[in-house]
């Protein structure tokens, strides 16, 4: 009997500490969606960006990717991000999506520009780079070293 109730004691400190290494986990991790006034940005193609993804200025996470759909009449994909409320963007921001390398997530990064306006809650950044893949890199590169060849013939 006195085992059985050491071995019920010992279980219940192993969930405890699991339950701690999962809260800190949490914490630590900026998981959780950045709650503040959102923007949108329009893009050709945004590569596999998904909802909850990293909005981030210098590596560091600004904001949250809320929304992505499709606009009937340009077929851009519209993307709605929600920016920390501490952050102000200014009117010639550049967004691009970037990736977090060859097996990453996918994260829009914010490039701040001079401006003195600042982009409204509501408001639109106008300035995007579309998504480059790995492939369309590689492409471009080939392309570039075969066309310098054919040039000589």
């Amino acid at each position: 009997m006195r085992r059985n109730v050491m071995e019920t004691v010992l279980g219940a400190v192993v969930l405890l500490v699991a339950a701690g290494f999962v809260y800190l986990a949490y914490t630590t991790a900026e998981i959780r969606a950045v709650v503040g006034y959102e923007v949108t940005a329009s893009f050709l193609k945004i590569g596999g960006l998904a909802r909850g993804s990293d909005v981030r200025i210098s590596g560091i996470k600004v904001g949250s990717v809320v929304d992505h759909r499709l606009d009937g009449d340009t077929f851009d994909a519209v993307v709605t991000l929600s920016i920390a409320p501490g952050v102000k963007l200014p009117e010639d921001t550049v967004a691009t999506i970037a990736s977090e390398g060859l097996l990453g997530g996918k994260y829009v990064r914010l490039e701040p520009g001079g401006a003195e306006a600042v982009i409204p809650p509501g408001g639109a950044i106008t300035k995007t780079r579309d998504y480059r893949s790995l492939e369309d890199q590689v492409g471009e590169i080939i392309f570039l070293a075969t066309s310098g060849e054919n040039s000589e013939n």
